[in-house]
């Protein structure tokens, strides 16, 4: 049977061992001659061995205390540096955040939000694993991630999905795209497009598609993109169409290089949120993460604030 030995017992025999004198550690421990030759006695019964000789009014160690100085001392120094580590982690605002997020979360909405926790929580180390909604919610049940900021699609019951911003989805255009000029998607000649779409294993993907086949509309030419960027870079030279939300393409709207258009007569949403196990308790920068990432997607699906009269008059 393994025997598990108390750590005041160990400290006790440490202190003997270097005291060499029963007196001498009770002093150091704070603690009566009693308690101390109590403890070494549980430890000599536990082990089955004696640790040390007396020698008079000294205590010497036998060949088996030798041995068991070595290992107590690491063992004591060990859970000393345990009891460090974990006293600052749990500090105000100290620890980690693992962090799961979409590319286009990665690129449009964590750099301000990490800039913002940072600001708030400097001593916060982040870790952030770019992935889909499916490989967030792999990594968040073993243990990798702490949240997934993901869209929102069917759970298990282990997990909760708490949203934080919606969005909807458009067609994104050239402006001299022949739909830019008419100001609306042509139905008739939706599957006749060149389509330019981020992978094809996404969640937006497959919600974009089934939405066309609700409408009995196919999309049959599809080019697949690993990158957003790259994807609007195409549609700006008029190789295709995109159907992305509005606000992933903010700049190239306000500045006429690309022109949005509604899907059609019904809207295709998603909501965006974070997952994370039921019932956990979050950390400090948990609850400030969430907060951020809820400022700051609502920010950028609503768009910048319309510049009033007062205020183009006032910067002339």
């Amino acid at each position: 049977m393994n025997v598990m030995i108390d750590s005041r017992q160990l400290l006790a025999f440490i202190r003997l061992a270097e005291c060499a004198s029963f007196t001498g550690a009770a002093k150091q421990l704070h603690l009566s001659q009693s308690a101390v030759s109590h403890s070494i006695k549980a430890i000599e019964a536990d082990l089955g061995c004696r640790l040390f000789d007396r020698v008079g009014k000294k205590v010497l160690l036998t060949q088996a205390g030798e041995q068991l100085q070595h290992h107590a001392q690491r063992i004591l120094t060990e859970t000393r540096a345990a009891r460090s580590s974990l006293k600052h982690l749990g500090k105000w605002g100290r620890g980690r955040l693992r962090i799961a997020a979409s590319t286009t979360a990665c690129q449009y909405i964590l750099p301000e939000v990490f800039r913002e926790l940072k600001k708030a929580l400097p001593d916060t180390a982040i870790i952030l694993e770019p992935c889909d909604t499916a490989e967030a919610t792999d990594l968040l049940r073993e243990n990798r991630v702490d949240l997934g900021l993901v869209i929102e699609s069917r759970l298990d019951n282990q997990f909760e999905f708490r949203a934080l911003f919606s969005d909807e989805m458009g067609f994104i255009v050239s402006p001299s795209h022949p739909w830019a000029l008419a100001g609306r998607a042509i139905r008739e000649e939706i599957p006749r497009q060149q389509y330019i779409q981020y992978s094809k294993a996404s969640f937006t993907f497959r919600a974009v598609e089934q939405y066309f086949r609700e409408e009995d509309v196919a999309l049959n030419t599809v080019m697949e993109l690993g990158s957003v960027e790259a994807i609007k870079e195409m549609v700006k030279l008029g190789l295709g169409v995109t159907v992305l939300a509005s606000w992933v393409a903010r700049r190239e709207l306000d500045d006429g290089s690309l022109v949005a258009l509604p899907l059609g007569r019904r809207k295709l949403t998603r909501t965006w949120g974070l997952i994370h196990w039921r019932e956990r308790r979050h950390s400090l920068a948990e609850e400030r993460f969430l907060s951020l990432c809820s400022e700051v997607g609502n920010r950028l699906v609503k768009g910048p604030e319309p510049v009033r009269a007062s205020q183009q008059a006032t910067t002339k």
